[in-house]
């Protein structure tokens, strides 16, 4: 009786925690999309008006912002589907290793997007004299590419067990 009360204790933490983590993706995916929607078309008019030397680049810049969201709702997809794997005790599978090695695919991508933004925010922090805006610009490159490795060891981890799993079943 109390080991099946702990069970379904453990279950009810479990989903409940997954539900959270489910939670804080979907408003992370609102938020990005708010500012997709209503934020970067008045940073794009008010950036022309404030550094006119940029006009020619401004475009290439913002079109990689607008890429950038593509492979990060991509993730929060992926990111979901791997919680809904958790809850129904299948996290150690062939489809979670795949949406970790989508996530890290995704990652990557974005942190390239950032890469090619950066000239941009080299040239505005030049004209404001303002060198912690390289550092500030730096943490959109490196907080993907931080997300993209710990995927990809994630991925490395899970696929190893998914390949332990296989073989201990056809071992019994």
């Amino acid at each position: 009786m109390l080991s099946s009360l702990s069970s379904t204790n453990h279950s009810f933490m479990n989903k409940g925690s997954t539900l959270f983590l489910k939670a804080v993706i979907i408003v992370f995916g609102l938020a990005v999309l708010a500012l997709c929607i209503f934020a970067f078309p008045h940073i794009y008019r008010g950036m022309a008006l404030e550094w006119p030397g940029i006009k020619e680049s401004q475009p290439f810049a913002f079109v990689g912002l607008y890429l950038s969201a593509i492979p990060f709702f991509i993730a929060l997809y992926q990111g979901l589907k791997l919680l809904t794997y958790i809850d129904k005790n299948t996290a150690f599978s062939q489809e979670s290793v795949n949406a970790l090695k989508t996530i890290k695919y995704c990652a990557g991508s974005m942190t390239l997007c950032y890469v090619f933004i950066m000239p941009l925010a080299f040239f505005i922090a030049d004209g404001d004299d303002a060198p912690g805006l390289i550092l500030f610009a730096m943490t959109f490159v490196c907080s993907p590419l931080i997300i993209a490795t710990f995927a990809g060891v994630l991925q490395k981890l899970l696929q190893n067990v998914v390949d332990i799993k296989k073989e201990n079943e056809l071992t019994v």
